[in-house]
C-alpha cells in the first residue's frame, strides 16, 4: 500500500495578530521609539549608557542605576521591561518582550544573547501566538549567544554557559549548560 502525502494542517491565512498580543502601545509611540532605537541602540556608536538609560525611561522602562548598555543593543518594547541596579548588556543583545521582561540587580546578559517573549502555537493550525514573561534574577550571568525562551526565570546567582538554551526556569546558584541547558553543578558551594 502507497501512503499517500502528508497534508498540512497549518493555515497561515487564519492567523489573528490582534489576539494574543498586548502592544501597550499607541502606534505612534511604538514608531517614535523604533526611529530612537535605529538611532542609538541600534547603532554602532558607542551612546553613553547614561543617556541610553534616560532614554528608555522616557519610553517608559523602568531602570535602576548604573546599567550598562553596548552597541547594537535591541528592545523591542521598553514599556515592557525592568531592569535592576548594576547590570550589564553586551553588544547585539536582543530582548524581544512581548510580555514583560523583568532583569534583576547584578545581572551580566552576554554578548548576542536572545531574550524570546514571543512564541506561536505549533499545534494550532493558525500558529496562534503563545508569548510569556521572563525574569533573570538577582546576580545571574547569561553567557554569550544562549536563547531564553517565553516563561522561563533564571534563578538568583545562576550562571547560564555560552550558547546555551533555556527552554524550562532555572534553580538558583546553579551552572548550567546545553540545548536544552541542564544542571551541571553548584556556582557556590
Amino acid at each position: 500500500m502507497i501512503n499517500a502525502p502528508f497534508q498540512s494542517k497549518v493555515n497561515l491565512q487564519l492567523f489573528d495578530s490582534s489576539h494574543g498580543l498586548n502592544r501597550d502601545a499607541s502606534i505612534l509611540k511604538e514608531v517614535l521609539w523604533y526611529i530612537v532605537k535605529w538611532l542609538f541602540f541600534l547603532t554602532a556608536i558607542p551612546y553613553p549608557s547614561c543617556f541610553k538609560t534616560i532614554l528608555l525611561k522616557a519610553f517608559g522602562a523602568r531602570v535602576g542605576k548604573n546599567v550598562l548598555i553596548k552597541p547594537r543593543v535591541n528592545i523591542h518594547m521598553p514599556w515592557k521591561l525592568v531592569i535592576g541596579n548594576n547590570v550589564w548588556i553586551g553588544e547585539e543583545v536582543f530582548i524581544l518582550n512581548f510580555e514583560p521582561v523583568h532583569i534583576g540587580n547584578n545581572v551580566c546578559i552576554s554578548q548576542r544573547v536572545f531574550l524570546c517573549g514571543g512564541n506561536h502555537n505549533f499545534k494550532d493550525p493558525a500558529m496562534a501566538y503563545r508569548n510569556g514573561p521572563i525574569t533573570l534574577n538577582d546576580g545571574c550571568w547569561i553567557g554569550a549567544s544562549t536563547f531564553v525562551c517565553p516563561d522561563v526565570s533564571v534563578g538568583v546567582d545562576t550562571v547560564v554557559c555560552a550558547a546555551s538554551v533555556v527552554t524550562r526556569s532555572l534553580n538558583d546558584n546553579g551552572v548550567f549548560r546545553g540545548n536544552p541547558a541542564g544542571f551541571i553543578k553548584m556556582r557556590w558551594e
